[in-house]
C-alpha cells in the first residue's frame, strides 16, 4: 500500500480501486471488446486479483454500468456548463469545434460504441443507456427550451423534441462518420454543424 493509500479514509480508498478497475476494464474492452476481455484480463491490467475486483463489482455488467454512469456525471457537468450562459444554445455552436472534434476521437468514442453493441444484445445494458438518455435529455431539453424563449420562438412539446432528439442524433452519429471516414474535413463539418445547430434550435 503506498503512502497516498495509506492516508485515504475507506471511502476514499474504495472509490480509488473502483477507478483503478474502470480505467483497466477500459483499456481491455477497446483492444478486445467487451466478451473477448475476461475478469482475468481486467484483474491484470488493474494490478489486483480478480476476487478483490469483485468486491467493488459483481461482473462486467456491472463495470459497464459504472460506465453509462460515468458518463451521465460527465454529460451533466457539460450542461451545468451551458446553464451558466445567457443563451446556452449560442455557446454550444460557439463550441461546435471542440464537441465535434471530441466526438471524433477514438478515445472518445470506442467505449460508447462498445457498450452501445452490448446494448442490442443485452437488456440489462440497453435499460441503464436508456435511462441514461433520459437523463441527459431532459437536461438538455431544458436549455434548448430556455434558449427558444430567450429568442422568442415557439417552445411546444413537439418542437422540443425536433431540436433535442435531432441534435442527440446527429451527435450520436459523429463517432460513425469518423469509422466511415477517418480522414473527413473535420473543418468542414464543424462548419455544418453550426449551420446545423443553429437551423434546428434556433431556427
Amino acid at each position: 500500500m503506498s503512502s497516498t493509500e495509506k492516508r485515504l479514509s475507506a471511502p476514499e480508498k474504495a472509490a480509488a480501486r473502483r477507478a483503478q478497475v474502470l480505467a483497466a476494464a477500459a483499456e481491455c474492452f477497446s483492444r478486445s471488446g467487451f466478451h473477448g476481455a475476461s475478469m482475468a484480463e481486467i484483474s491484470k491490467a488493474a494490478g489486483m486479483s480478480a476476487g478483490h475486483i469483485y468486491n467493488y463489482f459483481d461482473g462486467k455488467d456491472a463495470i459497464i454500468e459504472a460506465f453509462v454512469a460515468a458518463n451521465v456525471e460527465r454529460v451533466s457537468a457539460i450542461m451545468r456548463d451551458l446553464a451558466q450562459h445567457k443563451d446556452p444554445v449560442q455557446a454550444m455552436i460557439d463550441n461546435a469545434e471542440e464537441t465535434v472534434v471530441e466526438h471524433l476521437q477514438p478515445n472518445f468514442y470506442v467505449m460508447p460504441l462498445e457498450i452501445a453493441a452490448e446494448a442490442s444484445r443485452n437488456p440489462k445494458i440497453a435499460q441503464a443507456l436508456q435511462a441514461a438518455d433520459i437523463s441527459s435529455r431532459t437536461q438538455f431539453r431544458v436549455l434548448v427550451q430556455r434558449a427558444r424563449e430567450l429568442h422568442q420562438l415557439p417552445v411546444d412539446d413537439d418542437t422540443l423534441d425536433l431540436c433535442v432528439e435531432t441534435m442527440i442524433a446527429f451527435f450520436h452519429g459523429l463517432p460513425m462518420r469518423a469509422l466511415h471516414h477517418p480522414n473527413l474535413n473535420q473543418a468542414a463539418l464543424v462548419k455544418g454543424m453550426r449551420i446545423a445547430m443553429r437551423a434546428i434550435m434556433l431556427g
